[in-house]
């Protein structure tokens, strides 16, 4: 089994094209349009008028077993800690610290180590049971609502899960759903000191009148 394929065959939902799936796992299209070429050929996956369908899930099922092996022996790259999330076939958005690293093109980060570095994603409140039993598959420690200390944390890279009862609002950004663009800059906004450059590159980037210079908010006082 190629672990390419398996990225592919984990990461498809319905209705995906294929730059939608090279995107979220970080792979070229080209390479990707061959990957699911020879996936279609097997009857694993079928391209339909409304994109791409997984077909054969007992092969996605033995696909989820194999990827979970690997990460559960090897360590986790700060890459695939964005990929994995997909895996989970479950609705989810990048938000907190992670809303500024996508809005920003992974421009900006902060409190965030090699060593210690959660990835904060926002989910449907009636997931969360679900998304519990998906990192244990995946022998990934993930917390609720609260960022653990990273003495608590077995491994690098962990998840901060933030449950939503009135829905989630998704927008694609590289190949990561996200918060909304203002959603973000709201969140930012309550912490403007430590988001304060995340805000000049979002203004200047998308033509947005926040007052962001961090240059001016310096020579204010």
């Amino acid at each position: 089994m190629d672990g390419t394929a398996a990225k592919i065959v984990l990461s498809a939902k319905r209705g995906d094209s294929i730059n939608r799936i090279a995107d979220k796992i970080g792979v070229s299209y080209s390479w990707t349009y061959d990957w699911i070429e020879r996936l279609e050929e097997a009857r694993v996956i079928a391209r339909t008028d409304n994109g791409i369908e997984v077909v054969d899930h007992e092969i996605r099922q033995q696909y989820a077993e194999m990827m979970a092996a690997l990460y559960s022996r090897d360590a986790i790259s700060q890459e695939d800690a964005y990929i994995i999330p997909h895996f989970a076939g479950i609705e989810f958005a990048c938000t907190e610290i992670d809303a500024a690293y996508v809005w920003t093109h992974g421009g900006y980060q902060i409190a965030r180590t090699h060593d210690d570095y959660p990835v904060f994603i926002q989910v449907h409140d009636r997931d969360v049971g679900r998304w519990n039993a998906f990192f244990q598959q995946f022998d990934i420690e993930a917390t609720i609502n609260e960022r653990p200390d990273a003495d608590d944390i077995d491994g690098d890279i962990h998840y901060v899960v933030f449950p939503e009862t009135d829905g989630i609002d998704i927008e694609w950004v590289n190949g990561n759903p996200v918060i909304p663009l203002e959603d973000a800059v709201d969140q930012m906004m309550e912490n403007r000191p430590a988001y304060e450059p995340a805000l000049e590159i979002i203004a200047r980037e998308y033509d947005i009148d926040i007052d962001a210079s961090h240059h001016d908010a310096m020579t204010a006082d």
